[in-house]
C-alpha cells in the first residue's frame, strides 16, 4: 500500500497547490464564497421579503448534506488506496475495451467536471488515447461514486437514469472518436507509450494485500490520509456547490414558476433553451445539481434537468479550450458534434417517458 499512499499524498498536495489551500485566508476562494452565503442568508432573515432564499437555501442544504459528506469521505478512500498505475494502466489501448476502461475510471473518480480536467490531460500526457481521455471527461462528472450518490438524494431513483444515461453518452462518443481515429480524422497521441508488460492490476492488488502489515499505527496514518484526501476535494468542490445552492435558491425564491414553465418546459425548444442556459451557467457538477434539481421541481420536465446537467459539461468551455490545446481542434470539435447530438435526444426521450 506504500505506493498508493505516496501517490495520494502526491495528489492532494497537487490538488492543494492548485486550488489554492496553502494561500492565506484572504485569497482562498471557499472563504470568500462561504463568506457570501452567510451574509446572504442573515440578509434573508433580517429582511422579510427575501425570506424566501433562506427557506429554499436551506431546504437544498438538508438535502445535499448528507450525500456530499459521504461523497466527501469516498473521495478520501479513493485518493489514498488507488494508485495511479491503475488509472493509466488500460487508457493508451485502441480497441473498445480502452473506452470501458476509461468510462469505468472515470466512475471511480472523485473530483467534479473541473477538478477532473488536470488529471485527464495528465493521463493524455502519460500515453492516453484522444478517446479514452474523452469518455473519461464525459463520464467522470456525472458517473462518478460521489456525484451518484448527490443525485440519488435530490432524484431518488431517476439518478440511475442520469447516471447510466451519462455512462451511455460517453461509451459512445469513445467509439465513434475511435472509428475517427483509425481513418486519421482526429488528432494522434504522440505521448502513446507501451506499458510494462505482463502487469497485472488484479495481481498487483494481491502483492499489496501480501505485504500489508495492519498496525494501529498504520491504520492511524491511513485514516489521517483519507481525511486529507477528503478535506483536499471538499477545497476543490464546496465553493461550487455553494455557488450552484445560491443560484438554486435565487432561482427557487424569486423567479416565477411560468419563467420556467415557459422557457425551460418539456418540449424540444425548452430542451434547446435548456442546454443554452447550461452552457453559461456550467461552473462544476456538484454547483450544477441543485440548479438542474430545480428545474425539475418547477416544471417537471427529467429530461431537460438531464440536459442542463449533461449539457453543461459537453459544452463546458474550460473543457472544451483544454481539449482544443492539448488534444487538437479536431478532436474537440468532434466531441461536442457527437455528444451534443446525444444529449439533446436523450433528453427528449425521458420528458416523453417521464
Amino acid at each position: 500500500m506504500h505506493e498508493a499512499q505516496e501517490e495520494a499524498r502526491a495528489c492532494c498536495e497537487h490538488g492543494t497547490h492548485e486550488h489554492g489551500a496553502k494561500k492565506p485566508w484572504y485569497r482562498d476562494s471557499l472563504f470568500w464564497i462561504a463568506l457570501a452565503c452567510v451574509a446572504l442568508l442573515v440578509i434573508s432573515l433580517l429582511i422579510p421579503p427575501y425570506r424566501a432564499f433562506y427557506d429554499a437555501f436551506m431546504g437544498f442544504a438538508k438535502i445535499v448534506f448528507l450525500p456530499v459528506l459521504i461523497g466527501l469521505l469516498l473521495g478520501g478512500v479513493i485518493e489514498h488506496y488507488i494508485p495511479r498505475t491503475y488509472i493509466s494502466k488500460h487508457l493508451a489501448g485502441t480497441g473498445k475495451r480502452t473506452v470501458l476502461y476509461s468510462v469505468g475510471l472515470g466512475f471511480l473518480m472523485s473530483a467534479c467536471s473541473h477538478g477532473v480536467l488536470a488529471l485527464s490531460m495528465e493521463l493524455y500526457k502519460k500515453g492516453a488515447s484522444s478517446p479514452a481521455v474523452v469518455s473519461f471527461l464525459l463520464a467522470s462528472p456525472w458517473a462518478n461514486l460521489p456525484i451518484t450518490i448527490l443525485l440519488f438524494g435530490f432524484f431518488g431513483a431517476k439518478a440511475l437514469l442520469i447516471v447510466f444515461g451519462a455512462l451511455g453518452i460517453a461509451l459512445i462518443t469513445g467509439w465513434v472518436l475511435q472509428w475517427l481515429g483509425r481513418r486519421n480524422l482526429i488528432e494522434q497521441n504522440p505521448n502513446s507509450v507501451v506499458t510494462e508488460e505482463g502487469f497485472s492490476i488484479r495481481r498487483d492488488i494481491g502483492r499489496r494485500l501480501r505485504e500489508y502489515r495492519f498496525s494501529w499505527v498504520g491504520l492511524g496514518n491511513d485514516l489521517k490520509s483519507i481525511l486529507k484526501g477528503s478535506i483536499a476535494l471538499a477545497d476543490m468542490v464546496l465553493g461550487w456547490i455553494l455557488i450552484g445552492m445560491i443560484m438554486a435558491g435565487l432561482a427557487g425564491a424569486f423567479v416565477p414558476a411560468h419563467i420556467f414553465h415557459q422557457y425551460l418546459g418539456p418540449t424540444l425548444l425548452g430542451l434547446c433553451v435548456t442546454i443554452i442556459v447550461a452552457t453559461i451557467m456550467e461552473v462544476c457538477s456538484e454547483g450544477t445539481s441543485p440548479l438542474a434539481f430545480e428545474i425539475y421541481r418547477q416544471t417537471g420536465a427529467f429530461g431537460n434537468a438531464f440536459a442542463f446537467l449533461m449539457g453543461g459539461v459537453v459544452t463546458d468551455v474550460t473543457e472544451i479550450g483544454l481539449v482544443w490545446k492539448n488534444i487538437g481542434r479536431r478532436t474537440a470539435l468532434w466531441m461536442i458534434a457527437i455528444s451534443l447530438p446525444q444529449v439533446i435526444l436523450l433528453g427528449w426521450i425521458l420528458n416523453q417517458l417521464f
